[in-house]
Parts: structure tokens; sequence; C-alpha cells
């Protein structure tokens, strides 16, 4: 038995090998070419899109950043308005009780002067009204008119003396 090859090389297969590799030849320039630039244009776009994402990615992270630091610069200006605030409330706190006290003094003093003009008054009514019933007695004792202004004197240096004395 003799064996015989399994491809023969006839001129079918020839021209069946040239016209595969005409064909790789022509599916290589009209398709492989167009979806290797297609699929390395794509590539290119996915490549592209994960820079600008990463880049989006990296200001985004700038940005939330600067917004926290931005939101800790405004809670601490926030704090210090409001420690400013009570410092100012307490600085006219005392400044409104001081006034108060002030005019309370005050008050206090006008009473005060007013009260010993009111003694100071009572005193001379008390004088007058007494020297007028001393006068009045003397002359019914008397029975005849006194000379009033030498009497006045008189009974004035006595309430004197006895206010003095009783002052003791």
């Amino acid at each position: 038995m003799e064996m015989k090859p399994i491809i023969g090389l006839t001129y079918e297969f020839v021209f069946q090998i040239i016209n595969t590799v005409i064909c790789f030849l022509i599916l290589k320039n009209l398709l492989f070419k167009p979806v290797m630039d297609i699929i390395s244009a794509r590539e290119s776009e996915i490549q592209s899109n994960l820079a600008q994402g990463e880049r989006a990615k990296r200001e985004g992270n700038k940005l939330k950043a600067e917004y926290e630091e931005k939101l800790s610069t405004a809670k601490e200006q926030g704090r210090e308005i409001i420690n400013q605030a009570t410092l100012k409330a307490r600085e006219k706190e005392e400044k409104i009780i001081e006034d108060a006290k002030k005019e309370a003094k005050s008050i206090l003093d006008r009473a005060e002067k007013d009260i010993n003009r009111q003694r100071e008054k009572a005193m001379n009514d008390i004088k007058s009204d007494i020297s007028d019933l001393v006068l009045l007695t003397a002359s019914k004792v008397i029975e005849k008119d006194i000379d009033k202004s030498k009497h006045q004197e008189l009974i004035n240096n006595f309430i004197n003396e006895v206010a003095i004395d009783g002052s003791k």
C-alpha cells in the first residue's frame, strides 16, 4: 500500500492558497484596518475619559478640601462672633448695673437731702409753734403785751439749748 499524501500539491490547492492570501490582504485593508482603527479610537477615548475622570476626581477632592476648610473657618468665625457678642453683652450688663447703682446712690442722696430739709423745716415749724405758745402763755401769765421780737430771741436761745442738751 502506498500512502497517499493527505494534501496534495495540486493547482487547485495553489489557487486556493493564493485566493486565501488575497482575501486576507483585502480583508486586512478593508476590514481589519478600519476595525483596528475604530478599536484604537475607542481605546483612546476610554483612556481620555478615564484621565478626565481622574482629573475630575482630583478636582472634586480639592474642592471638597477647600469646602471643609471654609466650613471650618466659618465655624471658627462663628465662635469668635459669639464670644465677642458675649463679651459685649457682659460689658453692657456691667455698665447697666454700674449706672443703676449710680442712679440708686443719686436717688438715696437726694432722698437724704430731702429728709434733712423736711426735718429742718419741721424743726423750724416746731420752734415757731413753741415760741408762739410760749409767748401766748407768757402773755396770759403776765396779762399784758410782751415785746415779741425780744422774747422771740430768748425763746429761740432756750429751744436751741434744750435741743443741744437733748441731743446729748
